[in-house]
């Protein structure tokens, strides 16, 4: 059984998350300049095996596209056309980094820790990898 990865995409910079080879638990993995972003997934697919990517999708409160997904769209059309095998799914990301910086709080980070928007970003994918997993597991036990 391979990975799940997730991706919150920003214009700058690019949380990434990941779980375990079992999909048991969810992991930050780092966060990427996003103009490096291609390069790092390439070499990460070269050691690791993913079953499927989750991309999260930025709505605004009315649920209307953000400006942001303009920009992820190449990269999901890009992912498509190199990475046909691995499934790409489109997951809602509303208030990933207002949970994320909750999360600080609770952890105790200090004011520093909490203005690193790298951490903000890497903790936000992995929110919205845990989130897709908890909805995964709901769905399939509302199918049984």
């Amino acid at each position: 059984m391979g990975r799940l990865l997730a991706i919150d995409y920003g214009r700058k910079r690019t949380g990434l998350a990941v779980t375990d080879p079992a999909q048991i638990i969810a992991n930050g993995l780092t966060t990427v300049d996003t103009s490096k972003l291609w390069d790092y997934l390439t070499a990460y697919l070269d050691r690791e095996t993913v079953d499927c990517v989750v991309v999260g999708m930025p709505f605004q409160m009315n649920g209307e596209p953000s400006d942001n997904q303009r920009n992820i769209t190449p990269f999901l059309n890009r992912w498509r056309k190199h990475y046909p095998h691995i499934p790409i799914v489109e997951y809602d990301e509303r208030f990933t980094s207002v949970m994320a910086h909750r999360t600080m709080l609770d952890a105790g980070l200090g004011k520093m820790a909490r203005r690193n928007k790298a951490l903000v970003d890497e903790i936000s994918a992995t929110i919205i990898l845990q989130s897709y997993m908890e909805s995964r597991s709901y769905l399939k036990s509302e199918n049984q």
